[in-house]
């Protein structure tokens, strides 16, 4: 697809290993890559930010696949090396940046909209996705993100209520945005393979939430109820109100439903009149 060796050679040449510590696991497959970047509209071009590029193998599909720029945050510097002769491959449309991702001023970093596309480290994915989606400012910078998980966390991502993977995750990622799974991964793409299936799960900003509320509110009641999911409403949400039931009925619902039970519209409810006692 370019010039550049095959990523089994770039590894090898550069003696890089995959860090458990660092959540990372190697994508190897340059047509699976460039599935992944399909899937990500590189084809449309604009900006691309990418998280833990490791050697680069996504890098380098986004920017053959047609993305105008990509940039890539690495905190890993025995990857970039590797990454310098993608750059050098693309000239002026990868940008490099050596730093912790959860620590990165964003917008101040990309000025502007951009795709984010990535196949995040596993130890810092969720934590990352939950940052985006809790992003101040709605609509957000990025108008899509394509993202890698392992299968759980997308599951838990796209489940719906009653569900055995509903939860806080399915909650915050449905109120502000349509999730879908799009396919899953194999272990045996990654080196070292995973114990777990991988899958890629692409999210877009709705214009507005579902339902009205305040995302602080929202986090909070679905944090005490989550935290007892097992528990009734009025036992779990005590957590925040000693007078849980009445908040529960201002919400319209029934005191003693599970919260596994209840639809994105209804935790936004319970978000209102938690705000308004």
């Amino acid at each position: 697809m370019d010039n550049l060796p095959p990523l089994r050679e770039v590894i090898a040449a550069h003696g890089l290993k995959a860090k458990r510590s660092l959540g990372q696991n190697f994508l190897f497959d340059l047509n699976l890559t460039r599935k992944i970047a399909r899937a990500a509209g590189a084809a449309g071009g604009g900006t691309f930010y990418e998280v833990g590029p490791g050697p680069g193998g996504l890098t380098r599909a986004l920017l053959c696949e047609g993305a105008d720029r990509v940039v890539a945050v690495e905190r890993d510097a025995r990857c970039l090396p590797a990454l310098a002769q993608i750059a050098a491959a693309y000239p002026g449309r990868l940008e490099i940046v050596v730093a912790d991702a959860l620590a990165v001023d964003e917008a101040a970093l990309l000025g502007g909209p951009a795709r984010i596309a990535a196949n995040l480290p596993y130890n810092i994915g969720t934590a990352l996705l939950v940052r985006w989606l809790t992003a101040p400012q709605w609509p957000p910078f990025w108008p899509s993100l394509t993202l890698m998980f392992q299968r759980e966390v997308a599951e838990r991502i796209v489940a719906g209520p009653d569900t055995e993977h509903y939860g806080r995750l399915s909650v915050l990622a449905q109120w502000r945005t349509a999730p879908k799974i799009l396919f899953d991964v194999s272990r045996s793409a990654f080196v070292p393979p995973p114990k777990i299936t991988s899958s890629i799960v692409r999210l877009e900003p709705l214009a507005q939430p579902v339902a009205p509320c305040a995302l602080g509110d929202l986090e909070r009641v679905t944090g005490a109820a989550f935290g007892q999911r097992r528990k009734m409403l009025r036992q779990s949400l005590k957590a925040l109100r000693p007078d849980a039931e009445n908040l529960i009925r201002d919400a319209g619902l029934e005191p003693t439903a599970r919260p596994e039970q209840l639809s994105v519209a209804q935790f936004a409810a319970l978000a209102r009149a938690f705000a308004h006692p």
